[in-house]
């Protein structure tokens, strides 16, 4: 029994540390992303705003649903705006929007409206709107992750799949 108890302190003394190291580095990450969420924004509102866009640009609304507390969200935003490809295919057929979930700001009539996927699948979670405001397409994150990003060839996939 002391031979087992001495085994569990010595995981969990190697496992702290590095631990505490991986919190640190996700950190840093988030610090230096963009930070797209608008925590103060009316999301219900922006969303009216945008669907009459999307209307007139005859595109769709892509809605990712998270927070600026979130790694994925803002390394989603990242690829999706940098990415010349992907940037391409997003400034072509959607307008894309950031709805913000977080303490400060759950945007309840957003999500009564719309739903809010993220409470079931995590975040971020995805929303493809057409410009009536229906619901199209939900989709979740961990099926475009790879490693501790995205894959491009499965974001792509997805841009395009969904038109």
């Amino acid at each position: 029994m002391k031979k087992y108890l001495l085994f569990l302190l010595g995981l969990f003394a190697t496992a702290l540390p590095a631990m505490a190291q991986q919190t640190e580095e996700i950190t840093q990450e988030k610090a230096r992303l963009p930070h797209p969420y608008n925590v103060e924004e009316d999301g219900d509102a922006k969303i009216t705003e945008l669907l009459k866009k999307a209307k007139k640009e005859h595109k769709k609304l892509l809605v990712q649903i998270g927070g600026n507390w979130c790694v994925w969200c803002l390394r989603f935003n990242n690829l999706v705006t940098t990415d010349p490809q992907l940037k391409t295919i997003l400034d072509k057929k959607y307008i894309y929007y950031h709805l913000n979930y977080s303490p400060e700001n759950k945007n309840p009539k957003a999500f009564a409206k719309y739903g809010n996927p993220g409470e079931k699948f995590g975040y971020p979670a995805f929303l493809i709107i057409d410009s009536k405001g229906t619901v199209l397409y939900t989709q979740k994150s961990e099926e475009l992750e790879e490693g501790r990003g995205y894959s491009t060839a499965k974001v792509k996939k997805f841009l395009q799949g969904r038109l």
